[in-house]
């Protein structure tokens, strides 16, 4: 894929958007509240399929060669293989997923972008199940009432809030 100039600092800035969100940790348990999904699903919707799920991608490489992007200033591969890494693998799919959602579109609304935005959580809260149960030994309902449970209502408001950033800047030519 060749990317324009604009493209790649779109994708640069995306990823380094989330790593910003992801300073802002509140601990809760294994996985911590972050900013993180904020950036990943907006980055989706924004910029499309490929360019949001490019943008985490290289916010994993980042983190992964030890640029401290991981929830709390952290980095490494240890992440990348540890009870999060369900989690974070399954950015670039969901940002892919909500680019492609929200691309499908003729016209944009709010309830389709967050349709689309909710769909791509989904999709993150069951790779990172799947992550917690392989890496912890967890059994299923203990996955979901540490992964996915405390996270609910604080990411339906990342939701509302991405849709709506979405929507106000979709039309300003990046």
């Amino acid at each position: 894929m060749k990317l324009t100039v604009k493209e790649m600092v779109v994708v640069s800035l995306f990823a380094a958007l989330t790593g910003v969100g992801s300073l802002l940790a509140i601990p809760i348990g294994t996985t911590p509240i972050t900013l993180q999904v904020f950036f990943t699903l907006t980055a989706g919707a924004l910029l499309g399929a490929k360019l949001g799920a490019l943008s985490q991608v290289l916010y994993l490489l980042l983190g992964a060669v030890g640029v401290p992007v991981y929830a709390g200033g952290t980095a490494g591969i240890a992440y990348l293989v540890g009870p999060t890494a369900g989690f974070l693998f399954s950015f670039p799919l969901a940002a892919y997923l909500a680019g492609s959602l929200v691309e499908e579109k003729r016209s944009l609304d709010f309830k389709s972008v967050f349709k689309s935005m909710l769909l791509a959580l989904a999709l993150i809260y069951l790779l990172g199940v799947i992550g917690l149960m392989i890496v912890t030994g967890m059994g299923i309902k203990a996955a979901i009432i540490s992964g996915v449970l405390p996270f609910i209502i604080p990411d339906i408001i990342k939701i509302i809030a991405g849709s709506y950033l979405t929507l106000r800047l979709k039309n300003i030519s990046y």
